[in-house]
């Protein structure tokens, strides 16, 4: 019989239906993982993600990317850019990406994430061979040049409060499993990296 779960602040049960993680992972033909990418706004992460994604893809992986404007188009449209608001949408995402490890599939996330305690409580939803932390590290003035969007200019000029790099901190992960250097390293160079540390977790 599956087992359930009962949820400490709620009535809402946690049901583990007849096919387990296990099962999904055999059927895809490899783990299910969280492929986390955080750097400043134009550091190059959408990018990488989605090379990533392509080279996964060709690969027979089932994977999906969780893009940050694309998430806050629907999923997190309601929440705007306060410390609160943010801390907000990464949990939201992070409970996303654990469903997503559950139906053995790697979700790879491209999302600022400023604050080095809501990327922890995300790694504590999973176990350790299941999150990989991607630092996508670039020097702010050549996000500034990257940026196509002119969200830097508005938030040098106080159009757009609590911009990350600008007007509000970034807190660099203190241990991420790779630091990608986007200056340094083309989007496809990178994606290999990746690909490369997931083939030694033995996750593909």
């Amino acid at each position: 019989m599956p087992n359930k779960k009962q949820s400490a602040n709620n009535n809402c049960t946690w049901f583990n239906g007849f096919v387990t993680r296990e099962n999904r992972e055999k059927l895809h033909n490899h783990k299910g993982a969280v492929v986390w990418f955080t750097g400043l706004s134009a550091s190059g992460k959408s990018t990488i993600s989605h090379h990533l994604e392509k080279r996964l893809f060709e690969k027979g992986c089932s994977t999906y990317v969780f893009d940050g404007d694309n998430v806050r188009h629907g999923l997190c449209s309601d929440l705007e850019f306060s410390k609160a608001d943010r801390t907000e949408n990464i949990r939201r995402i992070g409970e996303m990406a654990r469903l997503f490890i559950d139906a053995g599939i790697i979700a790879i996330t491209a999302f600022i994430s400023p604050y080095q305690k809501d990327r922890e409580q995300i790694r504590s939803l999973v176990s350790d061979n299941q999150f990989l932390e991607i630092y996508v590290k670039c020097p702010i003035d050549i996000c500034e040049n990257r940026d196509q969007k002119g969200i830097y200019a508005k938030a040098k000029s106080g159009i757009i409060k609590e911009f990350t790099g600008i007007s509000a901190p970034y807190e660099p992960p203190g241990n991420p499993n790779i630091v990608i250097r986007s200056d340094e390293l083309s989007p496809v160079e990178a994606a290999k990296r990746v690909m490369s540390l997931m083939e030694q977790k033995e996750i593909i």
